[in-house]
């Protein structure tokens, strides 16, 4: 182990002299390893590494002053890439502990420690829990090249690019984030210190109701990198309970690029990621490097200072990772139904239900649904325990294999993941007053709460004689001796025949008959997002021959109408209504009011998860047909 250690120290010195890019240095992991710094560690241990780590610490300062004094002598040359590979010890928030080896400058002027080592065995813990055991070499290029970036095209340029399957949850989900905060909290980017208290995350709406324009094009670059930066510390504290966050980096990518522009930075990471691949736990534990942190402001300074590594190539599998240790890796597999299971889905490659969950209310829980759901014997399976800030719809709930609960269906901000069977993409307004309820919408809520509570199905929409006389008691519906035999004829109540009984019950007996036609009626517009480059249509004002079609991202703008609280073929039928008494004219005949109809719905796979949503919702758009693929 003596040995190991001295080859160690060796390296970093030879690195810390070099002034060009060293290859990443691909021993074998040291088998039995002691945690450094763990109680383990025998004095004379602690000893050497003290000694290695001051004396590397003076080498890097005599290479520094080197290279200070060489690029003042070549005509103000201010461009300098220095590498180093060597990890450092854990950063405590509040800099309290000793300093490992220093690493180069943050791109703003400060010096920062890489962090930590994982241990080999939490290093294949993590692969594993991630990849699994058989993962193909195609996901994992997947997942090693997809980083955080916005969308170049002015029309989409507040959203993340994605440039192929995979790492789109992880994606969306920040995405959600971002609009939260480039809409509804802007006030929070302009502050110069963070001011991040621990309950942010569940304050209620602010007083303005609806964002003034959707012109994205006129968002500055600043303001959207700090929105990123805010999105990215809340997620990953989310993930630590609020009590704390773990930034995850690459040892290789310990970069001195002050003074650089942005293009620059990402050249200069790029090339130090040239050939680096991940297919391993061991290649995992060579070169990840992680930072705890326990307050806001750490956080954010922290991440502003890697923004340019989570453009890179990496910065999707890396963000994962912080979320993942954020929340730790055994409460992740606790909080799983099936922990044997990787978070990545074989055999493409996508991000599960687990990952997404986790990033939008910090559990890796596998269900949709509200609560937990007891199977009996002691056995449950959990779903969403809380209200969260962004929700979550879902293509697979219009098809009848799940059901989403209240918690991610009427989320705090009216910005929605959506789900399809293997892409995630996000629909938002701009308008907080969708997410208000009207009379009748209350009513329906109040009353499939109290059915979903009954069902032990896992969403399938049954439940129980003795369940369904609990949700009448408990909301109050009368219903009629003939209507209450026959839903219960089978045994068990399905929700879509309750629901068509309601539909007809009279308002006064607990249904949701309406006479006047007008209450539930409501007209609002949603944005739909997709991250994936895609052929559209251009027109070019100096081209006369027309369109042409360019690949970008996807924003498309729906209106979408809430007809009254009838079905949809009663209201559809009802376009003519007499008039009483009152109602003749001059020749004796009635007159007749015509009753506007709606306009034809188009339909897309999105108009499903949005009737998820709002139930008998009619969209419209222009151009292509949104995707959710």
């Amino acid at each position: 182990m003596a040995d190991q250690e001295d080859e160690d120290y060796l390296m970093a010195l030879r690195m810390s002299m070099q002034h060009e890019p060293p290859e990443p240095k691909r021993s074998k992991p040291r088998e039995n390893a002691v945690p450094v710094g763990s109680s383990e560690e025998s004095q004379e241990v602690k000893t050497r590494r003290l000694q290695r780590e001051l004396m590397a610490d003076a080498a890097e300062k005599r290479m520094m002053a080197a290279k200070s004094a060489a690029a003042a002598a070549d005509a103000g040359s201010a461009s300098k890439v220095g590498m180093s590979v060597v990890g450092a010890k854990e950063e405590k928030s509040g800099g309290a502990g000793a300093e490992g080896l220093k690493g180069v400058d943050d791109c703003k002027g400060k010096n920062v420690n890489l962090g930590e080592e994982l241990s080999p065995a939490e290093a294949s813990q993590l692969f594993s829990m991630v990849f699994g055991c058989e993962v193909t070499k195609d996901v994992l290029a997947q997942w090693s090249n997809q980083g955080i970036r916005f969308s170049p095209d002015a029309e989409t340029s507040m959203g993340l690019v994605q440039h192929e399957g995979g790492p789109c949850g992880v994606l969306a989900a920040i995405q959600a984030f971002v609009l939260k905060y480039l809409l509804f909290v802007p006030e929070e980017l302009n502050k110069v210190s963070p001011n991040m208290p621990q309950n942010l995350g569940y304050r209620r709406l602010p007083e303005r109701k609806c964002v003034s324009s959707d012109n994205f094009a006129s968002l500055t670059e600043d303001r959207k990198s700090r929105a990123l930066v805010r999105s990215m510390c809340e997620i990953l504290f989310l993930c630590g309970s609020n009590r704390r966050a773990v930034i995850a980096t690459l040892s290789i990518l310990d970069c001195d690029i002050e003074g650089s522009e942005d293009s620059l930075k990402d050249e200069i990471i790029a090339r130090a990621l040239e050939g680096l691949s991940i297919e391993s736990g061991s290649d995992l534990q060579k070169i990840l490097r992680v930072n705890t942190y326990t307050t806001h402001e750490s956080v954010f300074q922290r991440l502003e200072a890697m923004i340019p590594v989570f453009r890179s190539r990496m910065g999707a599998m890396l963000f994962l990772i912080s979320a993942l240790l954020s929340r730790g890796l055994d409460s992740v597999q606790d909080d799983r139904d099936d922990p044997s299971q990787s978070l990545v889905t074989a055999p493409f490659g996508h991000a599960s239900q687990e990952i997404v969950n986790l990033l939008l209310c910090g559990q890796a829980v596998a269900n949709v649904f509200d609560g937990r759901m007891d199977l009996g014997g002691g056995m449950f399976v959990k779903g969403i325990s809380t209200t969260v800030e962004v929700g979550f719809l879902t293509l697979l709930e219009s098809l009848n294999f799940c059901k989403v609960g209240q918690n991610l269906k009427c989320p705090i901000w009216p910005i929605w993941v959506v789900g399809s069977e293997s892409h995630y993409t996000v629909l938002f307004s701009l308008d907080t007053t969708v997410q208000d309820e009207n009379e009748l919408e209350g009513r329906e809520t109040q009353i499939r709460r109290a059915f979903d509570a009954q069902d032990q199905s896992g969403g399938g929409g049954f439940i129980s004689v003795d369940g369904f006389h609990q949700v009448l008691r408990e909301t109050s519906i009368n219903l009629p001796a003939e209507k209450l035999d026959h839903l219960c004829s089978t045994g068990f109540i399905v929700w879509s025949e309750f629901w068509q009984v309601l539909l007809d019950l009279d308002k006064s007996l607990g249904g949701l008959k309406d006479s006047t036609g007008l209450m539930g009626k409501k007209v609002f517009y949603l944005y739909h997002f997709n991250g994936i480059a895609k052929s559209v249509s251009n027109v070019s004002q100096g081209n006369s021959g027309g369109e042409t079609p360019v690949q970008r991202p996807r924003l498309t703008k729906l209106k979408v109408s809430v007809p009254p609280r009838w079905t949809p073929e009663e209201f559809m039928a009802d376009v003519a209504v007499s008039s009483g008494s009152g109602g003749n004219d001059s020749s004796g005949k009635d007159t007749v009011v015509e009753v506007a109809k709606p306009e034809p719905s188009q339909h897309a796979p999105l108009v499903d998860c949005i009737r998820t949503r709002w139930p008998r919702a009619i969209c419209n758009w222009v151009g292509d047909p949104p995707s959710i693929v």
